[in-house]
């Protein structure tokens, strides 16, 4: 397949550079419009009970969240500008869109809405429950340009989850420009000094060019089918210029090598494309199945980042395969003009990395336990790891939707705007209701219950519901609303979910929705998918390495040394950002005690999915050289000489990507940014430099092992070069490790 394709595009390599040129064009023009189609939500499970209870709610008793929550504070008190903060939110009620607005002044001056400083007041403005996001997004917006800020004699704060929501967008948005300034420049300097000469370094922006525009496009096609996430943007860009980068890296370099032992243009690019080829092939492979695994999750939050790495990495392979090749067809000895490298571009078969295998293969079992240990020790703090979610914490503390949210969370006593709601079937009679009601407001964090009739405190009923409209849905099922006083997105928010939960219910079918009940059911969607997307990416990568390789024990060893790295960076994002360390090399941020959940997760998929990447990398050049007939130390110590240049440089450019996520002000980007640049960095010089040379110093031939069967499999089906493809050039002899 891959000397048919290498063929191909010697034969027309301007026609292949045109048509891919054409594509850009039309995907340009296409993904230009998915940024305005892109959501800042996706955190839930839409198909657990609180995803239900919120159906019900809507449908049946025309409830929904408020659209914006307003802490508006008063100069002089809240009586004493009482007239003005009346007009306020009679001009809000006129608002279009706008449904409702309940609030301190207008609502019989309950203490609820009351802030503690006696002189902020809450208003909540609620929208159509049937109106959709952008709808909500609109008016949340119109709310915070038309009402936030100094009015007279009151100061008004505007919160809310939409509020919130296209705070981040915007933050996010912003911040992914002020990245790509930081990182861009700086990886172009880089280019040059890693691939030696201006020519050469431009053409990782070549095979990057067709993964991040071609995934603008296809992101928008998804978009018109299920709603995608605005973090995904910043998967397309990092990962879209890295793998840009590293199989730029691997396809020149291999070029180079083939010009260096005497090949002719066109047979250079051939032999270039059925070895450096078939690698980026394999390698584009694993990294989709496992960001693939993503789309296992019900939450679209995650499910977005199996869109966006699907189509950056097939993409990224596409161009590294045909535009690639043809821009090398085209420049042949030229790739390597305008130096500013001394000395000869061309591969060497010595020097630093094979230096250093040797002398780990020395004595590869103290390497084992050595290196073994350190990671163990940086991977410990990942055992009082807490997990939380995304909140309005997550943007920089001056953020005007997290000023609101902080005023409401410091100053009231309830999450008035984020109660948990209760839906109770029709067959409980009026008693069995109130018996209820009055269990649930024992529960700790629970401040209130308001049921049709009456507010419950602790059991006791303290007085009527002074709103009852919208409390009994038509068919005779009842809304229970617990306001708490816990955030609803924490550990503490799960915790107050699964103590509603476990009170008695005086009928079946029960539901507990809200905030808290979301964001419990998002941790368990997340914990309960685990087995699956675990299980799937264990298999995936066993089957295609064994494919590859040909052994069932370099699979084991690669997802083992692999766990080990992704220890070592779950450790230092607990330390980072749970502890709240660092913070003069990451920027400020907000403590919560908690490491984003659905982060986390992509870090870790991510980081395994560029580990097997590098994998790939270095299991080539070493199977090659061990079935070209050398021992398994020798063909370690030439194919890590041969590919460990190109692994540290591709993850040195890489974590320059994703580091320059570090500069953004929202939380949970930061903990992207670092997250995978350790990780990555961790991988190629430690585990690739010292764990895989001692590891495979140890098993010597097992490495290659493999049951009879499978070996006849393999032969049958095997990712291999085939028979057909010309045998590499001898190279010089490697002495072997004393």
């Amino acid at each position: 397949m891959f000397e048919r394709l290498a063929r191909l595009v010697v034969r027309r390599p301007r026609a292949t550079l045109v048509l891919f040129v054409l594509g850009l064009v039309v995907a340009g023009a296409l993904g230009s419009g998915v940024f305005s189609r892109l959501q800042a939500s996706g955190f839930d499970d839409p198909g657990s009970d609180s995803a239900k209870a919120a159906v019900q709610l809507r449908d049946g008793f025309g409830v929904g969240d408020p659209v914006a929550v307003l802490a508006v504070e008063t100069r002089d008190g809240l009586d004493a500008q009482a007239a003005q903060a009346t007009d306020l939110v009679q001009r809000l009620q006129k608002e279009p869109g706008v449904r409702q607005v309940v609030s301190y002044w207008t609502s019989g001056h309950p203490a609820a809405l009351a802030g503690t400083d006696g002189r902020t007041g809450q208003v909540l403005v609620f929208a159509d429950p049937a109106a959709t996001y952008t709808q909500n997004t609109d008016l949340a917006q119109h709310v915070l340009d038309g009402y936030g800020g100094s009015r007279g004699d009151l100061v008004v704060h505007v919160g809310g989850a939409p509020a919130i929501n296209t705070a981040i967008t915007d933050q996010i948005t912003g911040d992914l420009a002020k990245a790509d300034s930081i990182a861009i420049p700086l990886t172009m300097v880089l280019l040059v000094l890693v691939f030696g000469g201006l020519i050469a370094a431009g053409l990782p922006f070549v095979v990057a060019a067709g993964a991040v525009v071609g995934s603008f496009a296809v992101l928008f096609a998804v978009t018109l089918a299920t709603d995608v996430s605005v973090f995904a943007l910043n998967l397309v860009t990092g990962l879209g210029l890295g793998l840009g980068i590293d199989y730029a890296l691997l396809v020149v370099n291999r070029f180079r090598e083939q010009l260096a032992a005497g090949d002719d243009v066109d047979a250079a690019v051939r032999r270039t494309v059925t070895t450096a080829g078939r690698t980026v092939f394999v390698s584009g492979l694993t990294v989709a199945i496992t960001l693939g695994s993503l789309a296992l999750f019900p939450q679209y939050f995650l499910r977005s980042f199996a869109y966006a790495g699907i189509a950056v990495t097939v993409l990224a392979v596409t161009s590294a395969l045909f535009a690639l090749p043809a821009a090398l067809a085209l420049l042949g000895h030229r790739v390597n003009r305008l130096k500013v490298v001394r000395g000869d571009l061309a591969p060497r078969d010595t020097g630093l990395w094979s230096a250093l295998a040797q002398r780990v293969m020395r004595a590869p079992l103290p390497a084992l336990l050595v290196v073994g240990g350190l990671l163990l020790a940086i991977a410990s703090p990942a055992l009082g790891a807490t997990f939380g979610q995304v909140d309005d914490r997550a943007l920089p503390k001056a953020a005007p939707a997290a000023v609101a949210s902080q005023i409401l969370r410091d100053r009231f006593p309830g999450r008035e705007g984020s109660p948990v709601n209760v839906v109770v079937p029709a067959a409980a009679s009026a008693d069995a209701v109130g018996a209820y009601a009055a269990a649930l407001s024992r529960v700790d964090g629970v401040v209130r219950v308001t049921t049709p009739a009456d507010v419950v405190v602790r059991g006791a009923v303290a007085g009527p519901n002074p709103q009852p409209q919208g409390w009994t849905a038509g068919d005779g099922a009842r809304r229970l609303a617990l306001v708490a006083d816990v955030d609803p997105r924490s550990p503490q928010g799960q915790a107050l979910t699964d103590a509603v939960r476990a009170v008695p219910a005086p009928v079946g079918g029960v539901l507990v929705g809200g905030t808290a009940a979301e964001y419990s059911d998002s941790q368990a969607g997340i914990t309960d998918r685990l087995p699956l997307v675990l299980t799937w990416i264990a298999l995936t990568t066993l089957i295609v390495l064994f494919l590859f390789t040909g052994s069932v024990v370099l699979p084991f060893k690669a997802i083992a040394l692999n766990v080990l790295s992704l220890g070592a960076t779950l450790g230092v994002i607990v330390w980072v950002f749970q502890d709240g360390h660092l913070k003069g090399i990451v920027g400020d941020f907000t403590v919560t005690g908690t490491v984003d959940t659905a982060m986390t997760v992509l870090i870790a998929i991510l980081a395994f999915a560029l580990s097997m990447d590098y994998e790939v990398f270095l299991l080539s050049r070493i199977k090659e050289e061990h079935d070209a007939g050398r021992d398994t130390d020798a063909a370690v110590v030439l194919g890590l000489q041969r590919s460990g240049r190109i692994i540290t440089a591709a993850a040195a450019l890489l974590a320059v990507v994703f580091a320059a996520f570090v500069s953004s002000g929202v939380t949970n980007i930061k903990q992207l940014g670092l997250g995978v640049a350790f990780a990555i960095l961790l991988d190629a010089t430690i585990v690739r430099g010292l764990l895989v040379p001692a590891f495979m110093s140890v098993l010597g031939d097992l490495n290659w092992w493999a049951p009879a069967p499978l070996r006849a499999l393999h032969r049958l089906i095997g990712l291999s070069e085939g028979p057909s493809a010309p045998a590499p050039a001898a190279p010089p002899a490697v002495p072997a490790p004393v």
